[in-house]
């Protein structure tokens, strides 16, 4: 466990694209803060009562993303965890604000071929079903990007460990909660959408 009390309390939220490591990566973020790990995919399919491709068949994406709104508000009500959300929940603007005001929300950014020799491995992706996942990634990156650039934090990883990107993460929320008092002396509320640290992750030969 971590020995800055400062890093628990607060909500970590994880954003980013499909494959960037949001449940692998907060799960071990989680176990190393001692904070309850939750993952907004899991918690709505657990509300609905059905997978989430199953939604998007049954329902459509426009009643999916009304429930992963009502979803993550109900997570961030809830004490300090780690939340991993999906990839365009973060898009929405109201889920956006909030998350801003009860979390540190830390955007996390791989290379697209990357993330698409990832998500190649699963076909559980109800937006992938039938489409190269490249192609899909690179129009999601252009229509998300701009979004997720509002995230207080932005880690880029590297095809590096799981544990160095737990290590990064750490270290940009460390440095975004020091800097804020700093910023003007207003404390929680300095800093405004936009301003972030960026920590890059050294490959090595440990694959998310």
């Amino acid at each position: 466990m971590t020995d800055d009390p400062e890093l628990r309390r607060k909500t970590i939220a994880l954003v980013g694209l499909m494959g960037a490591g949001k449940t692998t990566v907060g799960r071990r973020l989680a176990e190393r803060l001692k904070l309850p790990f939750r993952d907004a995919d899991a918690e709505i399919e657990l509300a609905a009562g059905r997978t989430v491709s199953e939604i998007f068949e049954d329902l459509g994406e426009t009643e999916f993303r009304a429930g992963e709104q009502r979803v993550i508000a109900r997570l961030l009500g809830d004490p300090p965890q780690v939340l991993a959300t999906g990839g365009g929940a973060y898009l929405n603007a109201e889920t956006r604000a909030l998350m801003r005001q009860r979390a540190v929300t830390v955007w996390l950014k791989a290379d697209l071929e990357v993330l698409a020799r990832r998500v190649s491995r699963r076909d559980t992706r109800p937006l992938l079903r039938g489409r190269n996942p490249l192609q899909v990634l690179r129009a999601q990156a252009e229509a998300r990007y701009p979004f997720y650039a509002q995230a207080d934090v932005t880690v880029e990883l590297g095809e590096g460990s799981q544990q160095a990107a737990v290590e990064a993460v750490l270290a940009a929320v460390r440095a975004f909660r020091r800097a804020r008092p700093a910023a003007g002396g207003a404390g929680e509320d300095a800093l405004q959408p936009g301003n972030q640290e960026h920590f890059p992750v050294l490959p090595n030969r440990e694959k998310l």
